[in-house]
């Protein structure tokens, strides 16, 4: 590996590293906004975001990566489809940390991994090896576990997650750049970010800024609602590039940080019940990512089988 190429790996690795672990402590973030409904969090955060991302692309490509993404019937259709689908995501995980579910929103991200694998086999008709069934089936104890214990799903989880997977199925499917595609989804969800915050302004249901007739809920509350725009774009960007300099399987084991320090935060910080008996169905989805997680790093380090001759 040259020199060059090896600074820019050691680059990668510090922004997966970043982007994880901005997204780790999210939690946190979205607390100082507690006085804020989570329905405006979420509409400030794509008004922002918009903002901020279109700003870069600009800066970066000019006004042509717009019209090149559009140009495209399909890849346009589908990121309106994708837009809805984070939007939704990001609603359902705003208000879940602030209504005291940061464990189950951990529990979402640490299943996501491997509901990618079952959308994979029952969408793309992908085949798995017995790890991946093996840790298919161990995740699936877990969730039946969780269930029976608390006698019903663990909805905001199985929610977070397939909402997520499905998003991350479609970007899959569409070939775009991940920034310019978060900067299509941006627009389109950007007109309906800016009409329900005017509503809320002109209802008395927003203090931003003092422009409503609510009580204005101040400078820091204000700037933590536009620098939360920043937070949605500056991890996926660094994300960007690290997924094109570091090895995915590097980035497969990288993923798990931001679910662990959530479940850290949940328990820890805000102090959320983890009895035993959600320790056991944790554990159970704890194993089936070690067995995915084990069985792609060795599928990795494999040699590539060589080709037969010819005659």
């Amino acid at each position: 590996m040259s020199p060059s190429a090896a600074q820019e790996r050691r680059a990668g690795l510090w922004m997966a590293l970043g982007a994880f672990v901005i997204w780790g402590l999210m939690p946190l973030y979205w607390h100082l906004l507690k006085a804020v409904p989570s329905w405006q969090i979420v509409l400030h955060r794509i008004a922002w975001g918009a903002m901020l991302v279109s700003a870069w692309l600009l800066w970066q490509h000019g006004r042509g990566w717009l019209r090149a993404t559009l140009a495209r019937p399909r890849v346009a259709a589908t990121l309106a489809l994708t837009g809805v689908l984070i939007a939704f995501n990001w609603g359902l995980y705003i208000w879940a940390v602030n209504a005291g579910h940061v464990v189950e929103t951990a529990l979402g991200y640490y299943i996501n991994p491997l509901l990618n694998v079952v959308l994979g086999v029952a969408l793309l008709h992908e085949r798995l090896n017995r790890a991946q069934w093996a840790a298919v089936a161990l995740a699936a104890c877990g969730v039946a576990w969780l269930t029976w214990q608390f006698g019903q799903p663990p909805w905001i989880a199985l929610a977070l997650a397939l909402s997520f997977g499905l998003y991350g199925l479609l970007r899959k499917l569409v070939p775009v750049d991940a920034v310019a595609g978060l900067g299509v989804e941006s627009l389109y969800l950007l007109l309906p970010a800016l009409a329900g915050l005017a509503w809320a302004e002109a209802t008395g249901r927003s203090g931003f800024v003092g422009l409503g007739d609510a009580p204005a809920w101040g400078v820091g509350i204000d700037a933590l609602l536009v620098v939360g725009g920043a937070l949605t774009a500056l991890p996926l960007i660094g994300f960007a590039y690290a997924v094109r300099r570091v090895p995915l399987s590097v980035v497969g084991f990288l993923q798990y940080i931001a679910p662990t320090l959530q479940l850290l935060i949940g328990v820890l910080v805000f102090h959320e019940a983890f009895p035993r008996e959600r320790a056991v169905g944790f554990v159970l989805i704890w194993l089936g990512l070690a067995v995915f997680a084990i069985d792609g790093w060795r599928r990795s380090r494999a040699p590539a089988p060589v080709p037969a001759s010819a005659g």
